[in-house]
Protein backbone atom coordinates (compact mmCIF):
# COMPACT_ATOMS: atom_id res chain seq x y z
CA UNK A 1 0.00 0.00 0.00
CA UNK A 2 2.91 2.31 0.87
CA UNK A 3 4.13 1.91 -2.69
CA UNK A 4 1.19 2.14 -4.09
CA UNK A 5 0.91 5.54 -2.53
CA UNK A 6 3.97 6.86 -3.52
CA UNK A 7 3.46 6.15 -6.84
CA UNK A 8 0.39 7.70 -7.05
CA UNK A 9 1.46 10.77 -4.65
CA UNK A 10 4.52 11.22 -7.68
CA UNK A 11 2.79 11.06 -10.43
CA UNK A 12 0.20 14.09 -8.99
CA UNK A 13 3.39 15.94 -8.64
CA UNK A 14 3.03 16.02 -4.85
CA UNK A 15 6.94 15.79 -4.19
CA UNK A 16 8.14 17.76 -1.37
CA UNK A 17 12.10 18.35 -0.07
CA UNK A 18 12.64 17.42 3.54
CA UNK A 19 16.02 18.52 4.93
CA UNK A 20 17.71 17.17 8.35
CA UNK A 21 19.87 18.92 10.37
CA UNK A 22 22.35 17.86 13.52
CA UNK A 23 25.33 18.69 15.00
CA UNK A 24 28.66 16.92 16.28
CA UNK A 25 31.23 18.63 18.50
CA UNK A 26 28.78 20.81 20.19
CA UNK A 27 30.41 20.08 24.10
CA UNK A 28 33.85 19.74 23.15
CA UNK A 29 36.51 22.44 24.58
CA UNK A 30 38.79 21.28 21.68
CA UNK A 31 38.32 21.12 18.04
CA UNK A 32 35.54 22.71 16.02
CA UNK A 33 31.85 22.62 16.09
CA UNK A 34 30.04 20.80 12.95
CA UNK A 35 26.50 21.19 11.73
CA UNK A 36 25.78 18.78 8.73
CA UNK A 37 22.87 18.86 6.59
CA UNK A 38 20.88 16.20 4.24
CA UNK A 39 18.01 17.31 1.57
CA UNK A 40 15.59 14.82 -0.11
CA UNK A 41 12.69 14.76 -2.22
CA UNK A 42 9.65 12.56 -1.56
CA UNK A 43 6.90 12.12 -3.32
CA UNK A 44 4.11 13.40 -0.34
CA UNK A 45 4.18 15.00 2.97
CA UNK A 46 2.66 12.07 4.49
CA UNK A 47 5.89 9.92 3.94
CA UNK A 48 8.18 12.69 4.90
CA UNK A 49 8.64 11.29 8.09
CA UNK A 50 8.72 7.40 7.24
CA UNK A 51 12.04 7.45 4.78
CA UNK A 52 13.39 4.43 6.65
CA UNK A 53 10.14 1.64 5.81
CA UNK A 54 10.14 3.67 2.15
CA UNK A 55 14.15 2.52 1.33
CA UNK A 56 13.94 -0.56 3.54
CA UNK A 57 15.47 -2.58 0.60
CA UNK A 58 18.75 -0.28 0.71
CA UNK A 59 19.40 1.34 3.86
CA UNK A 60 19.58 0.31 7.64
CA UNK A 61 19.80 1.88 10.88
CA UNK A 62 21.22 -1.15 11.91
CA UNK A 63 24.97 -0.93 12.08
CA UNK A 64 25.42 -4.76 12.39
CA UNK A 65 22.99 -5.98 9.51
CA UNK A 66 25.09 -7.77 7.39
CA UNK A 67 22.44 -7.87 4.37
CA UNK A 68 24.51 -5.28 2.23
CA UNK A 69 22.56 -2.31 2.62
CA UNK A 70 23.69 1.21 3.50
CA UNK A 71 23.85 1.89 7.54
CA UNK A 72 22.22 5.21 8.09
CA UNK A 73 21.84 6.17 11.13
CA UNK A 74 22.87 8.14 14.47
CA UNK A 75 26.66 8.68 14.59
CA UNK A 76 26.51 8.00 18.21
CA UNK A 77 25.15 4.35 16.96
CA UNK A 78 27.88 4.22 13.73
CA UNK A 79 31.07 5.47 15.82
CA UNK A 80 32.53 4.72 19.63
CA UNK A 81 35.72 6.14 19.76
CA UNK A 82 38.20 4.18 18.99
CA UNK A 83 36.44 1.81 16.21
CA UNK A 84 37.65 2.97 13.32
CA UNK A 85 35.49 5.86 11.03
CA UNK A 86 34.58 3.20 8.23
CA UNK A 87 30.51 3.44 9.81
CA UNK A 88 30.69 7.08 9.31
CA UNK A 89 32.42 6.98 5.92
CA UNK A 90 30.46 4.53 3.82
CA UNK A 91 27.60 6.45 4.37
CA UNK A 92 28.79 9.98 3.63
CA UNK A 93 31.01 9.32 1.08
CA UNK A 94 28.06 7.17 -0.67
CA UNK A 95 25.80 9.73 -0.51
CA UNK A 96 28.41 12.37 -1.98
CA UNK A 97 28.76 9.92 -4.83
CA UNK A 98 25.55 9.91 -5.48
CA UNK A 99 25.52 13.70 -5.84
CA UNK A 100 28.26 13.32 -8.27
CA UNK A 101 30.77 15.06 -5.76
CA UNK A 102 33.41 12.70 -5.04
CA UNK A 103 36.61 13.26 -3.63
CA UNK A 104 39.05 10.78 -2.18
CA UNK A 105 40.96 12.92 0.35
CA UNK A 106 40.92 14.92 3.23
CA UNK A 107 41.56 18.12 1.34
CA UNK A 108 38.97 17.71 -1.28
CA UNK A 109 36.33 16.70 1.27
CA UNK A 110 35.79 20.50 3.05
CA UNK A 111 35.29 22.74 -0.05
CA UNK A 112 32.59 20.44 -1.32
CA UNK A 113 30.52 20.26 2.30
CA UNK A 114 31.31 23.67 3.26
CA UNK A 115 32.76 25.94 1.05
CA UNK A 116 34.21 28.37 3.23
CA UNK A 117 35.57 25.87 5.19
CA UNK A 118 39.24 26.44 4.05
CA UNK A 119 39.52 30.01 4.91
CA UNK A 120 39.89 28.81 9.15
CA UNK A 121 41.42 25.27 8.08
CA UNK A 122 44.33 27.17 6.61
CA UNK A 123 45.03 29.57 8.86
CA UNK A 124 45.48 27.10 11.71
CA UNK A 125 49.14 25.57 12.10
CA UNK A 126 47.88 21.57 12.52
CA UNK A 127 46.50 21.51 9.09
CA UNK A 128 49.31 23.24 7.17
CA UNK A 129 50.68 20.81 4.69
CA UNK A 130 47.74 18.12 6.12
CA UNK A 131 46.40 15.69 3.72
CA UNK A 132 45.73 12.01 3.32
CA UNK A 133 43.41 9.50 1.61
CA UNK A 134 39.58 8.78 1.96
CA UNK A 135 39.85 4.84 3.00
CA UNK A 136 36.81 4.20 1.64
CA UNK A 137 35.16 3.24 -2.09
CA UNK A 138 31.76 4.23 -2.22
CA UNK A 139 30.54 3.11 -5.84
CA UNK A 140 28.94 0.04 -5.00
CA UNK A 141 27.12 1.65 -2.11
CA UNK A 142 26.00 4.52 -3.95
CA UNK A 143 24.91 2.58 -6.36
CA UNK A 144 22.47 0.38 -4.55
CA UNK A 145 21.16 3.61 -2.53
CA UNK A 146 20.01 5.04 -5.72
CA UNK A 147 18.37 1.88 -7.26
CA UNK A 148 16.55 1.80 -4.08
CA UNK A 149 15.73 5.24 -4.07
CA UNK A 150 14.21 5.31 -7.84
CA UNK A 151 12.11 2.29 -7.04
CA UNK A 152 10.69 4.58 -3.86
CA UNK A 153 10.70 7.88 -5.98
CA UNK A 154 12.88 9.07 -3.67
CA UNK A 155 15.67 11.10 -4.68
CA UNK A 156 18.93 12.27 -2.49
CA UNK A 157 19.37 16.11 -3.55
CA UNK A 158 21.89 17.90 -0.96
CA UNK A 159 24.77 17.20 1.67
CA UNK A 160 26.09 20.39 3.09
CA UNK A 161 28.08 20.93 6.27
CA UNK A 162 29.19 24.10 8.46
CA UNK A 163 32.18 24.17 10.35
CA UNK A 164 33.10 26.57 13.59
CA UNK A 165 36.36 26.18 14.47
CA UNK A 166 37.46 27.84 18.13
CA UNK A 167 38.71 31.49 16.76
CA UNK A 168 35.35 31.76 15.23
CA UNK A 169 33.26 29.79 18.07
CA UNK A 170 34.79 32.23 20.50
CA UNK A 171 33.80 35.45 18.43
CA UNK A 172 30.38 33.97 17.96
CA UNK A 173 29.52 33.30 21.55
CA UNK A 174 31.00 36.72 22.48
CA UNK A 175 28.12 38.47 19.89
CA UNK A 176 25.48 36.15 21.34
CA UNK A 177 26.39 35.80 24.95
CA UNK A 178 24.95 31.97 24.64
CA UNK A 179 26.23 29.02 22.58
CA UNK A 180 23.12 27.28 22.24
CA UNK A 181 21.84 30.46 20.24
CA UNK A 182 24.93 30.04 18.41
CA UNK A 183 23.91 26.26 17.36
CA UNK A 184 20.59 27.68 16.13
CA UNK A 185 21.46 30.15 14.39
CA UNK A 186 24.02 28.42 12.67
CA UNK A 187 21.65 25.23 12.13
CA UNK A 188 19.48 27.61 10.33
CA UNK A 189 22.05 29.92 8.10
CA UNK A 190 22.97 25.89 7.03
CA UNK A 191 19.18 25.46 6.11
CA UNK A 192 19.12 28.79 4.12
CA UNK A 193 21.62 27.52 2.41
CA UNK A 194 20.67 24.52 1.52
CA UNK A 195 17.58 25.42 0.57
CA UNK A 196 18.85 27.62 -2.18
CA UNK A 197 20.90 25.02 -3.92
CA UNK A 198 17.64 23.13 -4.39
CA UNK A 199 14.87 23.43 -7.22
CA UNK A 200 11.88 24.82 -6.51
CA UNK A 201 8.70 23.14 -4.12
CA UNK A 202 7.93 23.42 -1.03
CA UNK A 203 10.38 21.94 2.18
CA UNK A 204 10.31 20.45 5.81
CA UNK A 205 13.29 21.34 7.99
CA UNK A 206 13.65 19.30 10.90
CA UNK A 207 16.04 20.64 13.24
CA UNK A 208 16.83 19.22 17.19
CA UNK A 209 16.31 21.09 20.23
CA UNK A 210 18.82 23.08 20.90
CA UNK A 211 19.69 23.83 25.15
CA UNK A 212 16.07 23.06 26.32
CA UNK A 213 14.56 25.80 23.77
CA UNK A 214 11.19 25.55 23.16
CA UNK A 215 10.93 29.25 21.24
CA UNK A 216 12.79 29.89 17.67
CA UNK A 217 10.29 32.32 15.76
CA UNK A 218 12.84 34.99 16.63
CA UNK A 219 16.05 33.00 15.44
CA UNK A 220 14.16 32.24 12.58
CA UNK A 221 13.03 35.83 11.81
CA UNK A 222 16.88 36.66 12.21
CA UNK A 223 18.04 34.35 9.99
CA UNK A 224 15.00 35.36 7.01
CA UNK A 225 14.52 38.90 8.22
CA UNK A 226 12.25 39.37 4.66
CA UNK A 227 9.65 37.05 5.36
CA UNK A 228 6.92 36.29 8.03
CA UNK A 229 7.22 33.99 10.45
CA UNK A 230 4.36 32.09 11.67
CA UNK A 231 4.16 30.05 15.18
CA UNK A 232 1.84 26.87 14.63
CA UNK A 233 2.74 25.10 17.94
CA UNK A 234 5.90 25.83 20.93
CA UNK A 235 5.97 23.01 23.38
CA UNK A 236 8.48 20.65 24.72
CA UNK A 237 7.92 18.39 22.16
CA UNK A 238 7.83 19.87 18.60
CA UNK A 239 7.82 23.36 17.55
CA UNK A 240 6.77 24.28 14.56
CA UNK A 241 6.74 27.10 12.06
CA UNK A 242 5.90 28.10 8.47
CA UNK A 243 8.13 30.74 6.94
CA UNK A 244 8.78 31.58 3.37
CA UNK A 245 12.55 30.73 2.43
CA UNK A 246 14.44 30.57 -0.82
CA UNK A 247 11.07 31.24 -2.34
CA UNK A 248 9.27 28.45 -1.22
CA UNK A 249 7.13 27.48 1.67
CA UNK A 250 8.95 26.15 4.17
CA UNK A 251 7.84 24.13 7.47
CA UNK A 252 10.63 23.92 10.55
CA UNK A 253 10.18 21.83 13.04
CA UNK A 254 12.52 21.70 16.48
CA UNK A 255 12.08 18.24 18.72
CA UNK A 256 14.22 15.85 20.70
CA UNK A 257 15.65 12.74 19.48
CA UNK A 258 15.55 14.36 15.58
CA UNK A 259 18.25 11.35 14.35
CA UNK A 260 15.41 9.07 14.40
CA UNK A 261 14.33 10.35 11.14
CA UNK A 262 16.91 9.45 8.18
CA UNK A 263 17.35 12.77 6.50
CA UNK A 264 18.59 14.24 10.10
CA UNK A 265 20.52 10.35 10.93
CA UNK A 266 22.23 11.35 7.25
CA UNK A 267 23.35 14.80 8.95
CA UNK A 268 24.46 13.33 12.22
CA UNK A 269 26.98 11.07 10.31
CA UNK A 270 28.06 13.90 8.02
CA UNK A 271 28.87 15.92 11.07
CA UNK A 272 30.33 13.58 13.69
CA UNK A 273 32.77 12.35 10.55
CA UNK A 274 34.05 15.64 9.33
CA UNK A 275 34.06 16.19 12.85
CA UNK A 276 36.68 13.40 13.79
CA UNK A 277 38.28 14.08 9.98
CA UNK A 278 39.47 17.48 11.94
CA UNK A 279 40.68 15.81 15.00
CA UNK A 280 42.84 13.70 13.36
CA UNK A 281 45.78 16.70 12.13
CA UNK A 282 45.27 18.27 15.37
CA UNK A 283 46.10 15.57 17.54
CA UNK A 284 48.89 14.44 15.32
CA UNK A 285 50.44 17.56 15.48
CA UNK A 286 50.49 18.23 19.22
CA UNK A 287 51.98 14.86 19.04
CA UNK A 288 54.85 15.68 17.53
CA UNK A 289 55.50 18.71 19.77
CA UNK A 290 54.92 16.43 22.90
CA UNK A 291 56.06 13.07 22.50
CA UNK A 292 54.11 10.22 24.27
CA UNK A 293 50.85 12.65 24.48
CA UNK A 294 48.21 11.06 24.21
CA UNK A 295 45.00 11.85 21.89
CA UNK A 296 41.91 13.28 23.07
CA UNK A 297 38.41 13.82 21.31
CA UNK A 298 38.47 17.16 22.97
CA UNK A 299 35.23 16.48 25.49
CA UNK A 300 35.61 18.07 28.73
CA UNK A 301 37.66 16.66 31.46
CA UNK A 302 39.96 14.75 28.89
CA UNK A 303 40.29 18.66 27.16
CA UNK A 304 42.04 19.47 30.26
CA UNK A 305 44.56 17.40 30.82
CA UNK A 306 45.26 17.87 27.32
CA UNK A 307 45.85 21.11 27.36
CA UNK A 308 48.07 21.56 30.77
CA UNK A 309 49.96 18.62 28.64
CA UNK A 310 50.94 20.86 25.83
CA UNK A 311 50.70 24.37 27.42
CA UNK A 312 54.77 24.64 27.49
CA UNK A 313 54.82 23.38 23.72
CA UNK A 314 51.63 26.26 22.31
CA UNK A 315 53.88 29.07 24.32
CA UNK A 316 56.49 27.73 22.58
CA UNK A 317 55.08 28.04 19.04
CA UNK A 318 53.19 31.27 20.37
CA UNK A 319 49.78 29.80 19.59
CA UNK A 320 46.91 32.07 21.28
CA UNK A 321 44.50 30.50 23.45
CA UNK A 322 41.34 31.76 21.55
CA UNK A 323 42.68 29.42 18.54
CA UNK A 324 43.09 26.55 20.43
CA UNK A 325 40.74 26.60 23.67
CA UNK A 326 36.87 26.84 23.14
CA UNK A 327 35.55 29.50 25.83
CA UNK A 328 32.16 27.76 26.54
Amino acid sequence: MLKHNLRKAAANGNGVYVLGTDEAGYGPNLGPLLIGASAWRVPARQVADELYEVLAECVTADPADESGKLAIADSKRLYQPGGGLANLERGVLAAMWLLERRVSRWRELWPVLDPHSLTQIDGLPWHDGFDEPLACEARELAMRLDGGCQNARVQLTGLQATAIFPAQFNAAVGRCDNKAEVLSLATLRLAERTLSALPEGPAIVLCDKHGGRNRYAALLQEVFPDELVRVRRESGELSVYDVRAAGRAVEFRFQPKGERHLPTALASMTAKYLRELAMRPFNLFWQRQVPGLAPTAGYPGDSRRFWNEIRAAQQRLQIADDVLWRQR
